[in-house]
């Protein structure tokens, strides 16, 4: 947990999953990146990295002949490894398609603009036990995976509403790729509209990276103050009314085996299948059938992807569908995705 209230910028950040780096371990390769940079800075024809800078193929290119972001992105992912307590995802950091330092510090957020020189911040990184945990947490929960958080899913959120209206007794939940959890908290709310008691329900969200897990179990969100106050002032009556004894966060790979759990009645998949995360179809059918092996008799699986409003969609729904069939589920249109129940 935060030792300091949501609003205090300047007090320290203290998460499970980062340690303390070692900076003597980076020396060697600081001075070379360092040399590199100051014969960039004296020789280059074209413009530093500078915040809202056009990269053009002429910047692009200059920035590749003196500053190789292959050599960049190693020595950051070596930091990566050195700090997290898990092995990174690093296809999740800007470091891993950008094609030059020049794109991947356009691409950074303001708060590490602070100079065109990659040793200069890996300097500051290793320095500024704060300063690394606000990156990390801005490599592994960039605001293109989550945008703000809540009312991602209106038309499904709308379906369920109607679903739910037609239960009673018990209910276990689980937010599959649940990310920082406010789609998790964002069900528990719909449930509470409906006059759900705490007590009849069990809430799960799983994700796959462990930083999100302790974002989505704190509502701490280092990198993004505004959304991280937006989020807690959000739960904050679901937490009075007993909500947060009733939803757990933890980390699942839904590709590395079968997952043991009881059964659920609804499960939530947004934003993972059919996308840039899981499109090709040994794995799209493993989390398919892992997800349909979780449902209890009569459950439903409901899947939707907004995440990239869209333009990055790889697979038709009309496969997805046939996958759901394949698994024993019947699918149909709901709320902008698809249902699929489990007779």
């Amino acid at each position: 947990m935060r030792s300091f209230a949501a609003n205090n910028s300047h007090a320290v950040i203290h998460c499970p999953f980062i340690k303390q780096p070692a900076p003597d371990g980076f020396q060697t390769a600081l001075k070379r990146l360092s040399r590199r940079f100051q014969v960039y800075a004296a020789t280059s024809p074209q413009p530093l990295p500078a915040p809202g800078l056009l990269i053009t193929p002429e910047i692009r290119q200059q920035s590749e002949l003196y500053l190789p972001i292959s050599e960049i992105r190693q020595l950051f992912y070596r930091l990566y490894q050195y700090v997290l307590s898990h092995p990174p995802i690093f296809g999740n950091t800007p470091f891993h398609t950008c094609p030059s330092w020049a794109d991947c510090f356009v691409a950074l957020p303001v708060w590490l603009q602070f100079s065109a020189n990659p040793a200069r911040l890996l300097e500051r990184l290793l320095d500024d036990q704060q300063l690394l945990t606000r990156f990390l947490f801005s490599s592994f929960l960039p605001g293109r995976f989550n945008g703000a958080g809540f009312g991602r899913y209106p038309g499904q959120l709308s379906w369920l509403q109607q679903h739910l209206a037609q239960k009673n007794g018990s209910l276990r939940i689980l937010d599959a790729a649940c990310g920082s959890g406010e789609g998790t908290w964002e069900v528990a709310e719909l449930l509470a509209e409906q006059c759900w008691q705490p007590e009849q329900v069990q809430l799960e969200g799983w994700t796959i990276e462990p930083l999100e897990v302790w974002a989505a179990q704190t509502q701490c969100l280092p990198h993004d103050p505004q959304r991280e106050k937006n989020y807690q002032q959000r739960v904050q009556p679901l937490r009075e009314q007993g909500w947060g004894e009733r939803i757990s966060f933890r980390a699942v790979d839904l590709l590395a085996g079968q997952v043991e759990s009881a059964p659920f009645d609804l499960i939530l998949c947004n934003g993972l299948l059919g996308g840039p995360i899981i499109h090709q179809p040994r794995p799209l059918q493993q989390v398919v059938m892992q997800l349909a092996a979780l449902l209890a008799e009569g459950g439903v699986l409901l899947v939707a992807d907004h995440f990239h409003e869209g333009w990055k969609k790889r697979v038709p729904e009309a496969v997805l569908g046939a996958l759901m069939e394949k698994a024993d589920l019947q699918a149909r249109q709901a709320g902008g995705g698809l249902a699929a129940i489990r007779n």
